[in-house]
């Protein structure tokens, strides 16, 4: 028999009371593919800084035809840092939320002059959360972060070899004072449930797609177990979006120079993907694979709540067909309501 999951009635924040309660009725009716729980976060209690640096290169994901490297540098301060090494007259950019300067098609972190930017910083400050990593400097001479075959893991294997420390000051956490739910306009929410003192973090993510993708849907509580887990699952785009930007793309400045492949992208059409990634079984002989609700759930939500500053969200967050834009909206919308909890 499937699990189930059941959650607290929540106050609507935003949109209305009926888009949420027809959303979630859908929600509650797809059943979970994938279960992953843990006894324990296997954070630190204490907050957690680099032992060395490590880099990792790959071709720029907006400048295919070059190199682009990030570095991981321990710090001293509370938080994680963006250092533009091309601009040293720039001061540092935290990852928080107030920095945050587009949630359109990627996440765009800037403070200070227009140039001092880190484009597509979803897939890079997810191992903030994910790992429990709080005190970092990223350090890259270009806005233009690099791309890999294999997702997030080369960060994290790199990371992972650099070695996480403990430092002498307690990690801080922060979560929501109530039940709260986020209602959008085309059958989407998010639901955040306030942690229950054992300062984990929940995830429940379902997606639905009108093609192979289909309804897909994953619970699991983020150690570094299963953010390792996830951060292998590449960002997707249909077979027609890939080749547009192969070709009329050219002729725009957004797409002419995507450093997207065959092998760093999942490409899927309606009844096909091409090498997908995550496969479940099913009883009747088929797979079904799992790749984009990993990639939305490990990669693209947990960033959206990486941007809580220096300290660590924690809590449950449950997200059914939700994207950038209203991730990052609701995370502000905790701020500047006042329904944040320490």
């Amino acid at each position: 028999m499937a699990e189930t999951f059941s959650y607290p009635a929540p106050r609507v924040v935003k949109g209305t009371q009926e888009a949420f309660d027809a959303a979630y009725a859908r929600f509650v009716a797809q059943p979970v593919d994938d279960v992953r729980l843990a006894d324990a976060s296997g954070w630190s209690d204490l907050r957690t800084t680099l032992v060395g640096r490590a880099t990792v290169e790959g071709v720029g994901t907006f400048r295919g035809k070059e190199r682009r490297t990030i570095t991981f540098a321990p710090s001293t301060r509370p938080g994680w840092w963006i250092r533009r090494t091309d601009q040293p007259e720039q001061l540092d950019t935290l990852v928080d939320i107030a920095n945050l300067w587009t949630s359109a098609r990627n996440l765009v972190l800037r403070s200070g002059s227009p140039h001092n930017y880190l484009r597509m910083v979803e897939h890079i400050v997810a191992l903030k959360a994910g790992l429990g990593l709080d005190n970092v400097v990223l350090e890259t001479n270009s806005g233009d972060p690099p791309l890999f075959d294999d997702s997030s893991s080369p960060m994290v294997e790199a990371v992972r070899k650099a070695g996480i420390v403990d430092t002498a000051e307690k990690a801080t956490y922060v979560t929501v004072k109530e039940p709260l739910a986020f209602a959008g306009t085309r059958g989407d929410f998010l639901l955040f449930i306030p942690d229950d003192g054992s300062r984990r973090l929940r995830l429940d993510v379902a997606i639905s797609w009108r093609t192979v993708i289909g309804d897909q849907r994953v619970v699991f509580d983020v150690t570094p177990e299963t953010f390792a887990y996830g951060a292998y699952a590449r960002t997707n785009a249909t077979h027609r979006q890939y080749q547009l930007a192969k070709t009329i793309g050219w002729l725009f400045a957004d797409t002419r120079n995507l450093g997207y492949n065959k092998r760093n992208i999942l490409i899927h059409g309606r009844r096909w993907y091409c090498e997908p990634r995550f496969p479940l079984e099913l009883p009747d002989g088929n797979k079904k694979f799992l790749e984009p609700v990993w990639h939305r759930a490990t990669l693209d939500l947990l960033a959206a709540l990486a941007l809580t500053g220096p300290d660590r969200f924690v809590g449950t967050v449950v997200s059914f067909r939700s994207g950038h834009t209203q991730d990052c909206d609701a995370v502000r919308a905790l701020y500047r309501k006042e329904l944040i909890a320490r």
